[in-house]
C-alpha cells in the first residue's frame, strides 16, 4: 500500500493492518518520519523530532507490547504541554523554559499511551502554557493550518490537529482548559473530544491542573479512533484527587450503538457576546435539521446561569493557572522569572496572578462550582446542547497578536473562540466537535456538543451517527496532496 494512502487511514485501520502483517511497526515510523521531513517545513507542527527514540523503541520490540494491543505500532505524536516522555525537552512553547528543562520521567498518560502501543515520533507546537487559542509562541513561531496556510490552526493543542489534518499520524495528544482539544479539531476539520474531568490522569507530577479545568486526550481523525484510546488511557491512578464515573462499557462499544432519541438543547449565542459567523450559523442550522431528521428531538434553548459571575470567575481562574504554570517550572527547576522571558499577555497574567489571595482563588473556584451546579440543572431535562465550537471559521495568523497596548481588540477575538467552549470545563462536562461543515472556500467548521457529567458515552454514541450521515473522512487538505 502506498504511503499517500497510509496516510489518511485512522489509526484503528493501521493497527490492523500492522497486526495482519501487511505493514510493519518499524515502516509505519519511517514513514511519519518522512512525512514530517516534507510536510513538517510548510506546518511548523512537529517541534520536538524524537526519530531515534521512536526507530530505537521499535528496535528494542516496543517495550513488549504485543500485536494485542489497540494501537500496536501506530505512530503518534505528544503535545509539549504537561505530558512528559523521560528523557526529552519540555518547553510548553516558552522562552523561559526552553534549552533548561528535560522531563525526568514519563507522566502516567504517556506510559498508558505506549501500552496502547502507540510509538511517540515527536512532540508539537503549542502556545505559551496553553494559555491561547491559537498556536504562534514567539519561541517556536506559528503553526500553519493545513486547508489554507494563512490561517490558524486554533490552540492549544493546534501543533497536534495540523498534524494528523495533515496525515502526518493519525491521531495525536492534546489536552482542553479552555477549549483546547475542541477548538484546534473546528480549526482543522477533526474530531475532538474532551472527557469529563479526571477521566484520564495527570500523575505522577500533579493531580489536576487548574483545580480541574484541563483534562488529557487526543485529536483525531475518526470517532472510533478517540473511543478506542480513551478506554486505553483512562482511569484514576494511585492517589488522583477524585475521578470520573465509571463507563457502563468500552467506549469504542458505543460508536455504532444505536443512541435513541436523545433530547438536544440548540443556540448559538456566546457566552462571550461574540457576534457569529454567518457560515457558523448555517452550520449549527444545518446540524440541528441533520438530528431532527435522525429521530432526535431538537429545541432552540439554552442553559441559564449568571453568565457575568462565570466569565469573571474563569478568567481569574484562567489568569491563576498561567501563574501556577510558572511558579511550579520556577520550583522544579530553580529558574527565576522575568518579564524578557515571557511574551506579553503571559507576563501581565503573572503578575496579575501574584496579586490573587488565596482566599479570593478559593471564592472564583466556589463561582465556578456554584454555575456548574445551575447547569447540571439544566442536563436533568436535556442530553446534550449543540452550538458552534467558535464563533468564525478560522481567522488568519496574527489574529491574536497583543503588544501590550490595548486589549480590547485582543480579548474581543479571544472571546470568538472561546464563547461556546469554556463552560464545559467549568463545569467539567464531556463535549467534543465534530467536522460536518465546511464554508465555500474548503475552511472546516466545527460543531460543539455538550453532554452531562461522566456521559462520554452519550457522545460517542451521536458522533457514530453523525459521522455515518455525514462523513468526512475523504476530506483532504491541499497541503496533504
Amino acid at each position: 500500500m502506498r504511503d499517500d494512502q497510509l496516510a489518511f487511514l485512522d489509526a484503528t485501520a493501521l493497527a490492523k493492518l500492522i497486526r495482519q502483517g501487511e505493514v510493519t511497526a518499524a515502516e509505519m515510523v519511517e514513514a511519519t518520519i518522512a512525512r514530517i521531513e516534507r510536510l513538517n517545513p510548510a506546518l511548523n507542527a512537529v517541534i520536538t523530532r524524537m526519530d531515534d527514540q521512536a526507530r530505537g523503541y521499535v528496535k528494542d520490540g516496543c517495550d513488549g507490547v504485543g500485536k494485542d494491543a489497540p494501537f500496536a505500532g501506530v505512530p503518534f505524536l505528544l503535545k509539549d504541554l504537561l505530558a512528559e516522555y523521560a528523557g526529552v525537552a519540555i518547553a510548553e512553547g516558552s522562552r523561559f523554559l526552553a534549552g533548561r528543562c528535560v522531563s525526568a520521567q514519563d507522566s502516567e498518560l504517556v506510559t498508558r499511551l505506549k501500552r496502547a502501543g502507540v510509538i511517540i515520533a515527536g512532540k508539537t507546537n503549542t502556545p505559551e502554557f496553553g494559555l491561547l487559542p491559537t498556536t504562534e509562541p514567539a519561541l517556536h513561531g506559528p503553526t500553519r493550518n493545513p486547508w489554507d496556510t494563512t490561517r490558524t490552526t486554533g490552540g492549544s493543542s493546534g501543533g497536534s490537529a495540523a498534524a494528523v489534518a495533515a496525515g502526518i499520524v493519525p491521531m495525536a495528544h492534546a489536552n482542553d482548559g479552555g477549549g483546547s482539544i475542541r477548538i484546534p479539531a473546528a480549526c482543522c476539520g477533526l474530531f475532538g473530544l474532551k472527557p469529563t474531568r479526571a477521566r484520564n490522569p495527570m500523575g505522577p507530577e500533579y493531580g489536576d491542573a487548574g483545580s480541574g479545568l484541563a483534562v488529557e486526550h487526543a485529536v483525531t481523525r475518526s470517532v472510533r479512533d478517540s473511543a478506542a484510546l480513551l478506554d486505553a488511557t483512562a482511569g484514576p491512578a494511585p492517589g488522583d484527587p477524585y475521578y470520573a464515573p465509571p463507563k457502563e462499557r468500552p467506549y469504542v462499544d458505543e460508536v455504532g450503538r444505536d443512541p435513541g432519541a436523545l433530547r438536544i438543547a440548540v443556540s448559538t449565542r456566546a457566552l462571550t457576546g461574540a457576534t457569529i459567523h454567518p457560515e457558523c450559523q448555517a452550520a449549527v442550522e444545518a446540524t440541528a435539521k441533520l438530528c431532527e431528521d435522525l429521530g432526535h428531538i431538537v429545541e432552540w434553548t439554552e442553559p441559564e446561569f449568571d453568565e457575568t459571575r462565570y466569565l469573571k470567575a474563569f478568567a481569574s481562574a484562567w489568569t491563576a493557572f498561567a501563574g501556577w504554570a510558572i511558579l511550579d517550572w520556577s520550583k522544579r527547576f530553580q529558574l527565576t522569572p522575568s518579564e524578557d522571558q515571557f511574551e506579553p499577555n503571559t507576563w501581565r497574567m503573572y503578575q496579575s496572578g501574584e496579586r490573587c489571595s488565596a482566599g479570593a482563588y478559593l471564592g472564583v473556584m466556589q463561582d465556578i462550582q456554584q454555575v456548574a451546579r445551575q447547569v447540571a440543572e439544566f442536563f436533568r431535562t436535556y442530553d446534550l446542547t449543540l452550538t458552534p465550537t467558535i464563533a468564525r471559521p478560522p481567522a488568519p495568523l496574527g489574529y491574536f497578536a497583543w503588544d501590550g497596548g490595548n486589549r480590547d481588540t485582543f480579548l474581543e477575538h479571544i472571546g470568538e473562540y472561546s464563547g461556546f467552549t469554556s463552560i464545559a470545563n467549568g463545569t467539567g462536562q464531556p463535549a467534543m466537535s465534530v467536522p460536518l461543515h465546511w464554508t465555500a472556500d474548503n475552511l472546516p467548521v466545527g460543531l460543539h456538543f455538550m453532554a452531562r457529567f461522566g456521559a462520554e458515552d452519550t457522545l460517542f454514541r451521536l458522533a457514530g451517527q453523525l459521522e455515518q450521515a455525514r462523513p468526512w473522512s475523504h476530506r483532504r487538505p491541499v497541503i496533504a496532496a
